[in-house]
């Protein structure tokens, strides 16, 4: 029973890493969509998806198998993109109330 409390403590201590990288990726998408904003881009760019998606599965040397990676990884993104969509949104609403 011991062993089993030290592996859920490890889990539970990479969850809290987890979770503060989501976040950390979380900025970069918000950052990346003030920039996308600058340049009148879309949020949605389905080739640096693409990319994404081929670097993550290229990196997995499992247990994790390749499909499974794209799975959560399609969540990560699409939860990437809301984040960028929502500051975009905002900034348009900002500028438009201010025109």
């Amino acid at each position: 029973m011991e062993d089993l409390e030290v592996w859920r403590q490890k889990i539970d201590e990479i969850d809290v890493q987890l979770v503060k990288l989501l976040n950390e990726r979380a900025i970069c998408a918000r950052e990346i969509g003030k920039i996308k904003l600058q340049l009148g881009m879309e949020a949605y760019t389905p080739a640096r998806e693409l990319e994404v998606m081929q670097n993550v599965i290229s990196h997995g040397k499992g247990p994790l198998s390749a499909e499974a990676l794209r799975r959560l990884y399609e969540r990560i993104i699409d939860e990437s993109r809301s984040v960028e969509r929502i500051f975009m949104d905002g900034q348009k609403k900002k500028r438009k109330g201010r025109a």
